[in-house]
């Protein structure tokens, strides 16, 4: 991450304190980067050890472009004497406390957001909302991680007053540390469902990590918790025992923050909510069932953060999703004519896999043409997950284009008139896609992160140059 275009977030003094190392403290810092593609003049730059990389191969290139000085843990070769250089014995623990000193210093309202699935899209439309009613920092892209939570931590600017930030995980244990770290006020669980079941071997287990991000709630504070789960009982027990002076909860069931009706449109969709009784109906910028009951969320969020709600739902008409999320844009078609590209390629599982599909089902199109990628990190039952999306697949859409070896699965279920062709790879199935769309066509692109389909919506989207 970057934040090279922030005001000054850290004097050198500051950073002597909180990384307690040696070296060089003369240089400020208006950002913090640990990825050189990404850095601003003025970030500082953490060269963090990684499993396939290490950022102290990096630190040459990291000054060379502007950094006001790095991190560092050993040394660095064909660097001059009076480069800026901090020691420490290790980088990503003085990350870690650099963002504990950022929030530290913070005195508005924090709220971290995690679950199986949404949490992007809600921790978005949190900062969305919340913008309007006071500053706000939030999370970029799905920096969730021992990485992305700290640096979120890191680049808090003074004087804020609000926090939404992103927590995830890929197996037991990742989530308390994390919510530790970011001490939030209101902590939010969107879902627990069967994502990363194959590290896990249970919902049962995954819902125990969820409910840990609620281990970091900061002077007993509030949770916000999916009503309509099968879990809720036991997320509400686990909210008790942490300490939670208030819970809220949120779905289509009795519940604080319910969503009484959805009117779903091609592009956007119109909620009607009851929050505490009152009710409140408020059009949304993004289609989609699932989207409503996120923002359903957002709402709980805010009212338990002591903002404005109302101001919050009036806000969701300009809400879009990003870029992989739901994204929409045109595309050029080989016929000369146009498309509509729904992107959701950055992530998938298969209750976004169905949230997509009723999207796609709601578009006005010539054809409507799913593009699938596998689904990751299922274990044993992963092909018989994804061959069970074949009946909602089929019905949503008039080819369904697969990739991968789970979604061979899904491929041999369909019905012959549905297949469009499968492929061993997002990279193969690309062209055969990007031959096959005409124009008036929609095309929605979904598939799990490892499963690479950006290189889809890449090829997609060039044919638009």
């Amino acid at each position: 991450m970057n934040a090279g275009t922030l005001p000054l977030l850290w004097t050198g003094s500051e950073l002597a304190t909180a990384l307690g190392g040696q070296g060089s403290f003369a240089a400020t810092a208006s950002g913090i980067s640990f990825d050189t593609r990404t850095l601003q003049p003025g970030d500082l730059f953490f060269a963090i050890r990684g499993e396939a990389h290490d950022g102290h191969a990096h630190v040459a290139e990291a000054l060379a472009k502007g950094a006001t000085g790095a991190v560092v843990a050993r040394a660095v070769d064909n660097l001059p004497a009076a480069a800026p250089l901090i020691w420490v014995e290790d980088t990503l623990a003085a990350l870690v406390r650099l963002g504990q000193a950022g929030r530290a210093r913070f005195n508005g309202r924090a709220i971290a957001v995690t679950g199986s699935v949404g949490k992007t899209t809600t921790k978005d439309a949190l900062a969305h909302a919340l913008s309007a009613q006071g500053f706000t920092h939030a999370s970029p892209a799905s920096f969730n991680n021992h990485l992305g939570v700290p640096v979120t931590l890191a680049t808090l600017p003074r004087g804020a007053k609000y926090l939404a930030a992103e927590i995830g995980m890929n197996n037991r244990g990742e989530i308390a540390p994390l919510a530790r770290q970011a001490r939030p006020h209101v902590a939010v669980i969107t879902s627990v469902e069967a994502v990363h079941v194959g590290h896990f071997g249970s919902v049962a287990a995954i819902a125990e990590e969820k409910a840990d991000i609620m281990l970091g709630l900061d002077d007993g504070g509030t949770a916000v918790l999916p009503a309509d789960n099968p879990h809720i009982g036991y997320l509400s027990k686990r909210a008790e025992d942490s300490g939670a002076d208030r819970i809220l909860t949120f779905g289509e069931r009795d519940c604080h923050v319910r969503l009484v009706a959805y009117e779903a449109g091609a592009d956007r969709g119109v909620a009607t909510v009851r929050v505490l009784g009152r009710e409140e109906r408020f059009a949304i910028g993004a289609p989609g069932r699932h989207v409503a009951l996120n923002l359903c969320a957002v709402l709980a969020a805010t009212l338990a953060a002591g903002a404005d709600w109302r101001a919050a739902a009036a806000s969701f008409e300009t809400f879009a999703p990003g870029r992989g999320r739901g994204a929409r844009r045109r595309i050029a078609t080989p016929d000369g004519g146009s498309a509509l590209l729904l992107d959701e390629s950055y992530n998938a599982s298969v209750p976004s896999v169905r949230a997509a599909l009723a999207v796609l089902a709601a578009q006005d199109a010539r054809r409507k043409i799913a593009v699938l990628g596998d689904m990751l990190e299922l274990g044993e039952a992963g092909p018989a997950m994804h061959a069970g999306l074949a009946a909602e697949a089929a019905a949503a859409a008039d080819l369904v284009f697969t990739c991968g070896p789970l979604m061979q699965a899904l491929h041999e279920a369909l019905p012959a008139a549905k297949r469009g062709a499968h492929a061993e790879n997002s990279a193969a199935l690309a062209p055969i896609v990007a031959a096959a769309l005409r124009d008036g066509d929609a095309v929605s692109v979904k598939g799990s992160l490892g499963s690479r389909m950006k290189l889809v919506t890449d090829a997609l989207d060039a044919g638009a140059a």
